[in-house]
Order: structure tokens, then sequence, then C-alpha cells
């Protein structure tokens, strides 16, 4: 896995043909993936490489890119989500997970 693939979308095209293929989703308090129909809490997945996007002129395009996978659901795919301001709402511990990976 490279430490950098250029823009979000070259970084996501690169994880897809490293097999990360699923696209996840936070709900609440877990991470869903509606391909397999796939519920994760926080100890069914690992954080295999984190990727942050920042916005050139506009604060709101930051966006962080999770690559994870789930050993246990034998799936590997990305999350993006969105921080600061915009990120999505979801449990205590999910996000403390979440964050840990991102420092």
């Amino acid at each position: 896995m490279k430490e950098s693939y250029g823009t979000l979308s070259q970084t996501m095209d690169g994880l897809k043909s490293e097999g990360y293929t699923m696209d996840f989703n936070i709900h609440e308090e877990c991470i869903v993936c509606h391909q397999q129909n796939t519920v994760l809490s926080a100890d069914d997945f690992e954080i295999d490489k984190v990727y942050r996007f920042e916005g050139e002129s506009n604060p709101d395009d930051e966006a962080v890119l999770y690559a994870l996978s789930s050993p246990r659901f034998g799936v590997k795919g990305i999350l993006v989500n969105g921080y600061g301001i915009s990120a999505d709402e979801a449990s205590s511990v999910l996000i403390e997970k979440l964050q840990q990976h991102s420092r």
C-alpha cells in the first residue's frame, strides 16, 4: 500500500486495485457495507491505512479516507469521512477507534 496516490479519487482507485473493493459507510454505532449487507462494529475491523485530504480553497472539502479490513468477514474496503465540521455522527467508540489511527 502506497503512502500517497495523489488526489482522493486517485487514492480510492489505487486502493480498489489493491483489493479494497467494498464501500463502507458510518451508521450510528457501526460501519455498514451495503454491497454485502455487512455490519461491522468497532471490534470487527482493522484500519490498515489512513489518508488525509485538505481542501485547498474550501475547508468543507477536508476528508479522511480509511483503508479497512475485516478478517472475520473476509472483506476489505474504504471509508471516506469528513473531519472537523463536516464529520459524520457516530458512536464515541467508533470515533475513538478511527481517531486513534488518524494521528
